[in-house]
């Protein structure tokens, strides 16, 4: 709101500083302070009412140390990231531009499944919480809404590079490097020469027209990463700091991302997709990193709140569909690593103990306990040095998830 204000003023009034508002970077730095502010500042009456209205973790004793003490401890404080992301989105934005308009509904959706979950384990005592079929129904849903209007509406384009036989330098000495923004599903390949896959490659054989059925591959592909995600980063919420630091180094390496896809001079120079309006999820990328950096100052060891699935659900959503619009959703292994280990490791180990019992009669583990972090536990560490080294190996992957921008 407050952009459509200052660029009123700029315009019928002239207004001093007002074209500030203009700069993505400048909207960046102000919306990650203003979270940064809402969710610290903010955040500890929201505890404090969690506590009032006894909504406090239940813990079931699986024989980790210092697991018990954390009985009652409030839960649900992924409503602290949402509202400290989407107030400063609200306010700093371009609310009409698409990606905004699908990251809003992206947040709120996968935010209601969340909170129907930690709804049902808190208030109905049912240590199931939502059940699982529809989690994913719900993801499900979210899948085919992000993929329709990222692959339908006519606003998400991108900008090809122009081969260098088409290059052409006007009389004012600038080069045209760009094609004119077209509809395209390509998608980023790291550490491939040309860097590019196009999911209309995969129906080739539906005829001469097959680039008009490339939805049929790349909405169950938007389905399956959103889903895989956001349950990754659910996985990931087990211990005191490591979701929120995770996610917080996740997320900036995607604002970086999303900054050079909607600019078009380092497009051109990191030989990046040119996302047109793509820039604008820097804002809510920045947003989103202040939310999860202020949410730290109360969930580091001993942690005075716990995010819940409120949070866990929405951080991975968003972070899916972040790396889809940019077209790097084939660099979430790198760049989401952590995610990947904790989901592997909880398939490996319920994989090989049924194949184990079904071979020898007793089912045996991989791992001490699953999912991965619980692993380290078991075998002696305490938390805050699991998650320290968590974030080192999470900061690791994101260097080397922007190298491969070059490294092909």
């Amino acid at each position: 709101m407050l952009y459509y204000l200052f660029d009123y003023l700029e315009q019928h009034y002239h207004l001093t500083g007002a074209g500030l508002f203009q700069f993505i970077t400048f909207r960046s730095a102000m919306a990650f302070v203003l979270s940064m502010v809402i969710s610290t500042l903010f955040g500890k009456r929201i505890i404090n009412y969690l506590r009032k209205k006894q909504i406090g973790e239940t813990v079931r004793d699986l024989g980790l140390q210092g697991q018990l003490e954390k009985a009652g401890t409030p839960t649900m404080g992924g409503i602290i990231i949402i509202l400290a992301t989407l107030i400063p989105v609200f306010l700093l934005t371009k609310l009409d531009n698409i990606y905004i308009i699908i990251l809003i509904v992206t947040t709120l959706w996968m935010g209601a499944i969340g909170f129907a979950d930690d709804y049902l384990k808190i208030y109905k005592k049912n240590k199931d919480g939502l059940k699982g079929r529809f989690k994913v129904l719900g993801q499900v849903a979210l899948g085919l809404f992000v993929g329709s209007m990222l692959y339908f509406h006519p606003e998400v384009q991108m900008k090809e590079e122009l081969p260098t036989s088409q290059v052409v330098v006007s009389t004012t000495g600038v080069k045209q490097v760009f094609r004119e923004a077209e509809k395209s599903v390509k998608t980023t390949v790291p550490f491939m020469k040309g860097n590019q896959l196009d999911y209309a490659y995969f129906v080739q054989f539906m005829g001469d027209d097959y680039q008009k059925y490339a939805w049929l591959i790349f909405i169950p592909f938007v389905i399956l990463i959103i889903t895989s995600v956001s349950n990754g980063a659910n996985l990931t919420d087990g211990i005191d700091g490591l979701a929120a630091g995770t996610s917080a180094i996740i997320v900036i390496t995607l604002g970086i991302l999303t900054w050079i896809s909607g600019n078009i001079i380092f497009a051109d120079y990191l030989d990046v997709m040119y996302i047109p309006n793509s820039g604008e999820m820097t804002v809510f990328v920045s947003a989103l990193a202040g939310a999860l950096v202020g949410f730290l100052w109360y969930n580091t060891f001993p942690a005075q709140v716990f995010m819940g699935d409120t949070g866990s659900l929405t951080i991975g959503g968003i972070i899916a569909v972040l790396a889809i619009a940019v077209r790097k959703e084939l660099l979430i292994p790198i760049m989401a690593g952590i995610f990947l280990a904790e989901n592997l490791s909880v398939m490996l180990q319920v994989a090989y103990f049924k194949y184990t019992k079904k071979r020898y009669g007793a089912g045996k583990r991989i791992f001490l306990m699953s999912p991965l972090h619980h692993h380290y536990q078991k075998s002696g560490y305490h938390e805050s040095k699991i998650v320290v080294r968590f974030w080192i190996i999470g900061i690791m992957l994101a260097v080397l998830t922007i190298v491969t921008l070059k490294v092909r």
